[in-house]
């Protein structure tokens, strides 16, 4: 049987999602802390434990798993060249976008993130699900395409061009130094800090805040579209969120650095920069 293709936005809200949650191409990926799951989420959705994006590995965790990792991964929750993945979480999107971020770097074009994720979902009544689902496994091959991702050694080489601007989403404390880690404190000199739960908005159910008042927001600490923009946290997970958000905002040239602080910090020979805003 031939089944329409699915478009959809990349920010999709609940009224627009609910009348589609049985279409056989779409598979929707709740990222919410487990307990959570089994007491509500939205019909149909699968549960991802977020660890299983992330490699784990010390110093830096956030970097990716395995090819062969995300093959088995991307299989067992189902993934075929046509799915169309719509993820959320019970936190604002971070973990929903680290997920869409290693589905960029897959190759998988596919996605959208469900805006305010299950808050959203249950603010606005929409029918829920405690059952447990189980996706159909499929035969994913992964092969990655690392163009929206860099590593520390490019960052290194690139940290201060004047087209380039680092994306710090961490908190205040950490992009000072006042908060510590890892072995050194700080931020990547010149870095831009917008941390990553400013676009949220906390009275609307985390979900994101006015467009072009968060493009203003982020132009006035430099981080433009005109730009290569680099977003980073602690481990790629906060920033999976303003990755995200740079994608919605049409910025074409974003990146993510998931080696993160932590890869960073750990470095006795990344340059860091100590500062009070």
């Amino acid at each position: 049987m031939t089944v329409d293709p699915i478009d959809l936005p990349l920010l999709i809200e609940a009224e627009a999602l609910e009348p589609l949650l049985k279409h056989p191409q779409l598979l929707i990926v709740d990222l919410s802390k487990k307990q959570l799951y089994f007491r509500c989420h939205v019909p149909g959705a699968i549960h991802l434990d977020f660890p299983t994006l992330m490699g784990g590995a010390s110093p830096a965790p956030g970097l990716l798993p395995s090819e062969e990792r995300l093959t088995a991964l991307f299989s067992a929750i189902g993934l075929t060249p046509d799915t169309h993945v719509v993820a959320y979480d019970d936190e604002g999107g971070g973990w929903a976008g680290r997920l869409l971020w290693t589905l960029e770097v897959i190759g998988h074009k596919h996605y959208s993130y469900l805006n305010g994720g299950i808050h959203a979902w249950v603010k606005r009544r929409m029918e829920l699900q405690s059952e447990e689902m189980h996706p159909t496994p499929s035969e994913y091959t992964v092969t990655l395409d690392l163009a929206a991702s860099v590593d520390k050694q490019y960052l290194m080489d690139n940290f201060d061009r004047d087209d380039l601007v680092v994306w710090d989403a961490r908190s205040l404390q950490e992009h000072t130094g006042e908060k510590v880690l890892t072995p050194r404190a700080g931020h990547v000199p010149g870095a831009a800090h917008y941390e990553w739960t400013t676009a949220m908005d906390q009275m609307d159910a985390l979900r994101i805040r006015d467009l072009e008042v968060i493009r203003e927001e982020l132009a006035q600490r430099g981080i433009t579209a005109d730009k290569e923009i680099i977003t980073h946290c602690q481990t790629h997970h906060r920033s999976g969120f303003t990755y995200l958000l740079g994608r919605i905002l049409g910025f074409e040239n974003i990146k993510a650095y998931p080696g993160s602080w932590s890869e960073w910090g750990n470095d006795p020979n990344t340059p860091i920069e100590m500062s009070d805003i």
